[in-house]
């Protein structure tokens, strides 16, 4: 197991991309979306990524905001787990759908799309995208440069 990363995280390297990313964040706030949503997306896609790094940091920070434990332990299950509401679920299968965009010919189906929307208006529905859209970014600069878990803390 590595416990180094092979480089600095771009964003670290890359002082605009750091700015941006954070800005990318700041947008999602104020539109709607709970800010407990936005942080159990950011958990899901982590673990659908396989971002220990991400994954580590979001389960501390949920748990730190007085998250429930049988909601983080069942995220991943969150389809057949009791513990999410009916908005929340729009949001998980909406982020489950644009981080496995190469998994189906249809990578967002119109149910899906359709089910988030009747949840979330447009405003909302723009930063849940944006919400999604950035954590993948993380994900991927911490994957491809192995970050070790515990170094963001």
């Amino acid at each position: 197991m590595q416990t180094q990363a092979r480089m600095n995280n771009p964003a670290i390297v890359n002082n605009a991309a750091m700015k941006a990313l954070y800005a990318l964040k700041a947008a999602t706030r104020d539109h709607g979306v709970p800010q407990r949503t936005i942080d159990l997306i950011e958990l899901r896609v982590s673990q659908i990524n396989g971002c220990s790094a991400c994954v580590d940091m979001h389960a501390k920070q949920l748990q730190k905001d007085g998250e429930r434990d049988e909601r983080q332990f069942a995220l991943a299950a969150w389809r057949e787990a009791p513990y999410f509401d009916a908005a929340e679920r729009a949001a998980l299968a909406l982020a489950e759908c644009v981080t496995r965009i190469s998994d189906r010919p249809d990578a967002v189906p119109d149910e899906v799309w359709d089910e988030a929307a009747r949840r979330y208006d447009e405003p909302a529905l723009a930063a849940l995208l944006v919400a999604i859209a950035n954590i993948n970014v993380w994900n991927r600069f911490n994957v491809a440069v192995r970050q070790p878990v515990g170094a963001w803390s």
